[in-house]
């Protein structure tokens, strides 16, 4: 009886906390880049975000009354959700370069003939490969675990302002635009100056066929661009895989508030 009796007192002790933490620690996870990824096996996904939020339990003390209950949920996942996306914008800005430039090149041709094959994704695909590798290689995975653990003890649970976050996220679309700008802009620009050149072209020697002639060399071109550029898109993405700290540590500051 005794022994049961110090199980419940564990039980009713870490519990709350356990529960809440995870609550947090489920959001945040549904979002960081790599450990979001479908490849991850869904049980190793449950068992991390289980494991850190056992580890934490222990160390962070949560206190809610009922009555604030709803209010600090709703504190919980707006910040997660918020958090995350500030980790993630890069891939995500890294993806829609990838599908803008599939577009300036003639891959996404195909959806004009049969709209149910859906996008290509070729390019956004090698992309976000070549960007989990450069996260990998600057231990982001590990800043982001430390962000993420540090928010308990710069954010006591309860405490979050939610009016900073919410601006924060709406201006943090414009900027993962214009990053994918950016990082598209290679491409973009010299495919706008080519077709420039074939619009020349067909003005000087109409029976051409222009359509047919000019989607191979839009790939051709597309892609050498790309090839040469690689190193400078390693270059711009490990610098603003430096500038996701700042951020992160921008969030943490107007959720305190």
């Amino acid at each position: 009886m005794a022994g049961n009796a110090v199980v419940e007192e564990i039980f009713a002790k870490y519990l709350p906390n356990f529960l809440f933490i995870l609550l947090r620690t489920s959001i945040v996870m549904s979002f960081l880049p790599v450990f979001s990824s479908k490849n991850l096996p869904t049980h190793f996904k449950i068992g991390f975000v289980v494991v850190i939020s056992l580890v934490l339990s222990s160390v962070v003390d949560i206190k809610v009354s009922l009555p604030e209950l709803p209010f600090f949920v709703i504190q919980e996942v707006l910040f997660g959700i918020v958090f995350g996306m500030a980790a993630r914008a890069i891939f995500m800005a890294v993806e829609m370069a990838g599908q803008i430039m599939s577009n300036v090149m003639g891959l996404s041709i195909a959806t004009a003939f049969n709209p149910e094959m859906g996008q290509s994704t070729e390019v956004a695909r090698f992309f976000g490969l070549a960007t989990v590798l450069v996260f990998l290689t600057v231990d982001g995975h590990h800043d982001l675990i430390f962000a993420f653990v540090k928010s308990y003890e710069i954010l006591h649970p309860g405490s979050i302002q939610t009016e900073g976050l919410i601006a924060r996220a709406i201006s943090g679309g414009s900027n993962l635009f214009i990053m994918a700008l950016k990082i598209s802009a290679p491409v973009v620009i010299v495919m706008f100056i080519l077709n420039m050149v074939l619009g020349f072209l067909y003005k000087a020697a109409p029976q051409m066929n222009i359509f047919f002639i000019g989607y191979p060399v839009f790939i051709f071109v597309g892609f050498f661009v790309m090839l040469i550029c690689i190193p400078v898109f390693i270059n711009l993405i490990a610098d603003n895989f430096d500038s996701v700290r700042d951020e992160l540590a921008r969030v943490l500051s107007l959720a305190r508030g």
